[in-house]
């Protein structure tokens, strides 16, 4: 079964409720999702892991645990809200993360998944569809006008607040349909996570081998060099360099050996995949942050009297260096622009 299907299966019982276990063990995962589990993570990764005595048994736990971690952050999940240019000027979500209404119909209408879920014909009557609404937070540093103490000033240190590279993702008929798609795309990028880790140690290993050949040649060209002409103009030194490199040539060949041994077994591939599932929650977290900003995107401190919108923002992180803010949304059918005004709007733009 192709590991995509495999996610698939897992996912749709993932941020459902749990089953009820009838031998007491509470907030347990079913054994059979753990298993189909497994099989998802060992086809995403390298499905040659299958010839590992015991492979299941060594990731299983992991992927329990990677279950109950997704499971609890789903109860977490925001609600959906209306994605529309009406709720554009009443939900302050919206109105922090998009400059201007229009930006909404326009960024619904350049997701080809979400054109062709409308277009299907089994969604014919379905008039509106849910998504999850992704973007990177800004914060910078600057000065600008601002109150203190009541009064405007000048030169005011303030922090701006900004919201970039929109998507929308995982777009179903049906909310829950949607937050599974979105527990397939976490999985995978969790897979992704183990096989970066595997890639890493091949790329150390080619570093270390271009640096042993590099040495072997400094070498080579100082042994040549040593007690021959050169000397006449003070390259008595040669000697001293000479075993300088070769205690760091071996090192290095001590080094690329090791790398390119543990890079060569399907044991330090279970390794790194143990290393992420085992830990979920050091891969995977949703926060929720709250902060207040005014209608210029200024950070606003909560004891302020300066009038601002209180926001809650969920942000997601999958790994290191990737946070997003996200939002599940219910996109409208009539909010949905002809294909012909978005070649308008583009053609536009590059005048």
């Amino acid at each position: 079964m192709p590991f995509a299907t495999l996610f698939s299966n897992v996912a749709s019982r993932l941020f459902g409720a749990a089953p009820a276990r009838t031998d007491g063990a509470a907030g347990a995962v079913e054994p059979e999702l753990v298993q189909l589990a497994v099989e998802a993570i060992v086809d995403a990764v390298d499905p040659r892991l299958r010839s590992v005595s015991r492979y299941q048994s060594r990731i299983a736990p992991g992927a329990e645990r990677t279950i109950a971690h997704m499971r609890s952050l789903a109860r977490d999940l925001p609600e959906p809200i209306e994605f529309s240019r009406a709720a554009w000027s009443s939900n302050p979500l919206l109105n922090a993360y998009f400059a201007t209404a229009a930006d909404l119909p326009a960024l619904a209408g350049r997701s080809e998944e979400l054109r062709a879920l409308f277009a299907a014909p089994a969604n014919a009557a379905v008039t509106e569809v849910h998504a999850l609404l992704g973007m990177l937070k800004t914060e910078r540093n600057v000065f600008a006008p601002g109150f203190v103490n009541g009064a405007l000033q000048q030169d005011v240190a303030q922090t701006t607040v900004s919201f970039d590279k929109h998507r929308l993702f995982a777009p179903a008929a049906e909310l829950l349909d949607c937050r599974r798609q979105v527990g397939m795309l976490i999985l995978r990028r969790m897979a992704v996570l183990a096989l970066e880790r595997i890639t890493a140690l091949g790329e150390r290993a080619t570093e270390l081998e271009q640096r042993k050949a590099m040495l072997g040649s400094r070498l080579r060209m100082l042994s040549l060099r040593r007690n021959g002409i050169d000397d006449i103009a003070g390259g008595g030194g040669a000697s001293a360099e000479i075993a300088s490199i070769e205690g760091e040539l071996k090192a290095t060949v001590d080094d690329y050996h090791e790398a390119k041994g543990s890079l060569a077994t399907l044991d330090t591939r279970i390794d790194h995949i143990k290393a992420v599932f085992d830990a979920p929650a050091d891969h995977v977290s949703l926060a929720r942050t709250d902060l207040r900003v005014n209608r210029m995107g200024y950070k606003v401190a909560a004891a302020s009297g300066e009038e601002a919108s209180q926001l809650a923002l969920s942000e997601l992180s999958i790994g290191s260096g990737l946070t997003v803010v996200i939002a599940f949304v219910r996109c409208p059918r009539a909010e949905l622009p002809p294909k012909e005004d978005l070649i308008a709007r583009a053609a536009k733009e590059l005048l």
